[in-house]
């Protein structure tokens, strides 16, 4: 086959480097982005577009950017276009079954988990809340079912006991390039497989809002101390406590935590503030090291506990 036009759907900044990768490789022929409209952003809601669009202007490859890509002309555009591989990676819309059927070889998703487990937009943030041994990026045919289609290969990773969502983020985001290009040769070159996935062994990660990340003490220290590295740095972790002036405030919560195994007090008591913030969970419980309180900048926990504004005996978790 001559032709090797491809077609990048993304939105997500854990696509940029392999859109960046398939731009520079010779053997394709970058036809198009398509992305998420410009969003308003901060405080004056300025207008800003995904960074992978601007990526794509500077490369002059062209860039569409549908509300909803369902919408008969913007699937028009599409088969102008004549893809021969549609390539998607955190896009952020649901593809209609119409649009699946308009590349003449297939149409791809980089999915940043070792599927079937952890289909949906968290996955990679799943992966460590539930103590997986390891992660790592698939590449899979798209089908109309969520991240439900056929494999075509897996890279995993080995996750480390203090990896955090971040972390992971950039390992399997720089994991990108490799997997699609080798993806692409093996679909151009007819070796690509189809395995199916095992759907008994998936499970749904669904998007994360920032309330998510309320912590609940009255979980074991392990899962709790899980979630905070899973959380970070989106949506992050967060606990509230009584002030001085009787005020509920809010109290951000940073990895690394050290989990304690000999605490045995009431979920979310305030256990000691002389050697960090120690607070009890359900089981065990953690030392906290780094923390923000509302309105100030984040810093040591010993720095926040000097003013007195917690003490032995409060509990945390209060609103």
């Amino acid at each position: 086959m001559s032709s090797k036009r491809i077609v990048y759907m993304a939105t997500g900044d854990i696509a940029i480097p392999a859109f960046e990768a398939l731009i520079a490789d010779s053997n394709y022929d970058t036809v198009a982005l398509i992305t998420q409209p410009d969003k308003p952003v901060g405080r004056k809601q300025v207008l800003t577009p995904p960074r992978i669009k601007t990526v794509a202007q500077e490369a002059d490859i062209p860039v569409f950017q549908p509300i909803k890509v369902k919408a008969e002309d913007e699937l028009q555009i599409l088969r102008d276009l004549n893809p021969d591989v549609i390539v998607v990676m955190a896009y952020g819309q649901i593809l209609p079954k119409v649009l699946l059927e308009i590349p003449t070889v297939a149409i791809i998703n980089l999915h940043a988990s070792l599927l079937p487990k952890h289909r949906g937009a968290s996955c990679i943030q799943a992966a460590i809340d539930q103590g997986d041994a390891e992660s790592g990026m698939t590449v899979m045919h798209v089908t109309e079912g969520l991240d439900e289609g056929d494999v075509i290969l897996r890279k995993p990773f080995k996750l480390t006991p203090q990896i955090t969502g971040g972390e992971l983020h950039d390992i399997l985001m720089n994991d990108g390039p490799e997997c699609l290009l080798k993806a692409l040769q093996m679909l151009f070159d007819g070796t690509a497989v189809r395995q199916p996935q095992d759907d008994k062994l998936s499970n749904y990660a669904p998007k994360l809002m920032r309330n998510d990340g309320e912590i609940d003490w009255s979980q074991p220290a392990e899962i709790i101390e899980r979630r905070i590295r899973a959380y970070d740095p989106w949506p992050g972790t967060l606990t509230y406590f009584i002030d001085t002036k009787g005020k509920t405030k809010r109290l951000k919560i940073f990895p690394q935590c050290e989990i304690l195994y000999d605490v045995d007090a009431e979920d979310g008591e305030v256990v000691s503030v002389d050697d960090g913030l120690i607070i009890a969970c359900e089981t065990g419980g953690l030392r906290i090291t780094e923390l923000q309180p509302d309105g100030k900048r984040r810093m040591a926990a010993k720095d926040f506990l000097v003013s007195g504004q917690i003490a032995v005996g409060d509990k945390l978790g209060a609103q």
